[in-house]
């Protein structure tokens, strides 16, 4: 895993940045910034996420628990983010790498 970084401060910190190998070659694939990424992880911005667990990760803002974002990006690869309850890191991931 590489680490990343971002400058937007958000609603909760998301510790550690890490990418995994499988991750980095779809974004890079696809043209995608990793900053903005986590900026909208970041921001509350859970991208495809159903509702249940839309309000799951409003509630883990304050209740500390695992925080997760989907995005589809332009090639139509899906990459997840999720951020550990302990907040201690936050790692990009493909879903298969889950």
């Amino acid at each position: 895993m590489e680490l990343v970084s971002s400058r937007c401060k958000g609603l909760f910190e998301t510790g550690r940045l890490l990418i995994t190998p499988g991750a980095l070659e779809a974004t890079k694939k696809a043209g995608q910034g990793l900053e903005p990424l986590i900026d909208r992880h970041k921001s509350g911005d859970w991208g495809d996420m159903c509702e249940a667990d839309v309000e799951s990760n409003n509630a883990a803002i304050d209740g500390g628990t695992r925080i997760m974002s989907s995005y589809e990006m332009s090639t139509g690869r899906v990459v997840w983010l999720v951020t550990e309850s302990d907040r201690s890191a936050t790692t990009i991931l493909m879903p298969d790498e889950y």
